[in-house]
């Protein structure tokens, strides 16, 4: 998932520039701080963490290339896993300003109607004004729903549920009816279920109790995990399951981030899971390959082994240049494109 730079669509990252752009940049760098400052610390559930226009603008500025870049790495492994899944419909839960709804249709560009439910009025009204501009119909026309993500949240009807950046929001004893929500919704539709949280340990801790979850209540698990068994990593192990992509900073973006480099990594965890059974991966590379001179070193989930480390050598030829090019987040053996 680290072998390209993830770069937003040039219509998404000029409305999202203009839109910025109607607020002074002194300002948008504080709210970030405050932004940074709660996802640190933890966010007051009983305050809306996208209160104001201007806390909207700053968290679109400074966390929305980081979403949808994470959630594009994610519905690509779908995608990749699952050829035969072509969903038209979307629903996507605690949506904020769109992300989900932007990497969905540029992944499946079949998609034909969507649903963003989202609490703050502030961030429909961005997330629309950026839809706007979007090429694809399903974004332009999707339908903005508000609503509180909690016990009540609105069971979705899609064949492409999503959720990202929100079960953390969420007081741990609705984290669970949430999930299971939207995983009586996902069978009920025979759809897809996909859920992306940050790449930390709490981040993959909240992930690995949706993934018990979902495969409890009989979803069939598609990415990335190459097996549904109990996750080989423990907290023992001080080790975590997650991934990364690449993005570009913008001039704007790293201004109110007060950053210097063109780039930065985010690192998210993820699952996703279907109604229907899909060939899963035969393993996934968990760590940046070894490489040496004529040998490569995989540090790979399992289905049989749980984590192993696979040593690749020259002799192997077509396996070996296979390896030189595999990435961390890889399917391994490399799933046909």
């Amino acid at each position: 998932m680290m072998n390209a730079v993830s770069i937003l669509p040039d219509d998404l990252e000029d409305a999202l520039e203009e839109s910025l752009a109607r607020f002074p940049a002194a300002e948008l760098t504080r709210s970030v701080r405050t932004l940074i400052r709660q996802y640190r610390e933890g966010f007051d559930r009983s305050v809306p963490a996208l209160g104001s226009e201007a806390a909207v603008a700053a968290y679109a500025g400074y966390r929305m290339p980081a979403t949808y870049s994470a959630m594009s790495a994610a519905l690509r492994q779908v995608a990749l896993l699952a050829p035969g899944f072509a969903p038209e419909t979307q629903v996507d839960v605690g949506g904020g300003t769109g992300s989900a709804l932007w990497a969905a249709s540029a992944v499946w560009p079949a998609l034909r109607g969507a649903t963003v439910i989202e609490q703050s009025s502030s961030a429909i009204a961005f997330g629309r004004r950026l839809a706007a501009r979007a090429p694809a119909a399903a974004v332009r026309e999707a339908r903005w729903q508000q609503a509180v993500v909690d016990r009540s949240v609105p069971a979705p009807t899609a064949d492409l549920v999503t959720m990202s950046y929100v079960l953390g929001e969420l007081s741990p004893a609705v984290q669970e009816d949430v999930v299971e929500s939207l995983a009586s919704a996902t069978e009920r539709n025979a759809g897809m279920l996909v859920i992306v949280e940050p790449g930390t340990p709490a981040g993959y801790a909240r992930i690995a109790a949706a993934r018990r979850l979902l495969t409890g209540l009989g979803l069939h698990l598609v990415a990335p995990c190459p097996h549904v068994g109990e996750c080989p990593i423990s907290a023992e192990q001080r080790d975590w399951c997650h991934f990364a992509v690449r993005l570009n900073r913008t001039a704007l973006h790293r201004r109110i981030k007060d950053g210097t480099l063109s780039f930065e990594d985010e690192k998210f965890s993820f699952v996703a899971a279907s109604a229907r059974p899909w060939p899963r991966a035969e393993s996934r590379v968990l760590r940046h390959p070894l490489k040496r001179k004529g040998l490569v070193t995989l540090r790979l989930c399992t289905a049989e082994d749980g984590l192993a480390d696979r040593a690749v050598s020259k002799r192997q030829g077509e396996t070996y240049r296979e390896a030189r090019d595999a990435v961390w987040g890889d399917a391994w053996p490399p799933v046909a494109r």
